[in-house]
């Protein structure tokens, strides 16, 4: 019987982890801005990529707009480093919110997200992995939400985390130019016509491959396509 009781224990824990920073997260919501993130880390130096990659993955499970640390990846820490940074600190988060629903909070997330369960377990069923992937490059959904959800989903964590980092890729590179470009702008760089250029390129790449890969599909996307029949 003991292993019963440290298993409720252990869920009963992480319950109020998660509870307790989805708590800070709706207090802290509307006053996070990227100028906020770039003050608390740009004077930690060395340790500043990994409070940052720490930081993104507990925002993404406490339901705080993850394009704000996005953006201030490329401030902090330029397009490439903050890139990799950025996209490494939303795989986290996006990971750790989808052990959660897994492992702990599945009724809390059942009640929460409502009929978005049923549409993503829906999509997950019919294209397992692949689903993941286009809802990740089409932001149809809330981001943060839908981690939770795909916790309740029999997907492999494996293919989960790899769908989930190479296709939010693209977003995310485009989000890093954003804040790279207007950081080199207010700094009166030499590069920052360039740098806006490109950032604007990137951007207009990740609003149009939405379109673009709904109109290659000739099949409804399931959970999504056919959310109204």
């Amino acid at each position: 019987m003991a292993m019963p009781n440290r298993q409720w224990l252990a869920r009963g824990i992480l319950l109020l982890v998660i509870g307790a920073a989805v708590s800070v997260g709706l207090l802290y919501r509307d006053v996070l801005s990227v100028e906020l993130v770039r003050r608390q880390l740009d004077d930690l130096g060395a340790w500043a990529p990994l409070v940052f990659m720490a930081a993104y993955a507990l925002a993404a499970v406490a339901f705080l707009p993850a394009w704000i640390f996005t953006v201030a990846a490329g401030v902090l820490f330029g397009p490439f480093f903050g890139f990799v940074y950025a996209l490494a600190g939303a795989t986290a988060g996006a990971t750790l919110a989808f052990l959660a629903a897994r492992y702990a909070a599945s009724d809390w997330v059942a009640e929460k997200a409502g009929g978005l369960v049923k549409r993503v377990i829906t999509g997950v069923e019919r294209e397992g992995w692949r689903f993941v992937a286009f809802v990740r490059l089409v932001p149809i959904f809330p981001f943060n939400l839908l981690n939770y959800a795909l916790g309740l989903t029999r997907i492999d964590l494996v293919h989960y985390v790899a769908a989930t980092f190479i296709c939010m890729a693209p977003g995310s590179l485009a989000y890093v130019w954003i804040g790279y470009a207007g950081a080199e702008a207010i700094a009166g760089g030499e590069r920052a016509v360039q740098a806006v250029l490109i950032a604007i390129g990137l951007l207009a790449v990740a609003v149009f491959l939405p379109r673009l890969i709904r109109r290659i599909r000739r099949e409804p996307v399931p959970g999504v396509d056919d959310a109204g029949s």
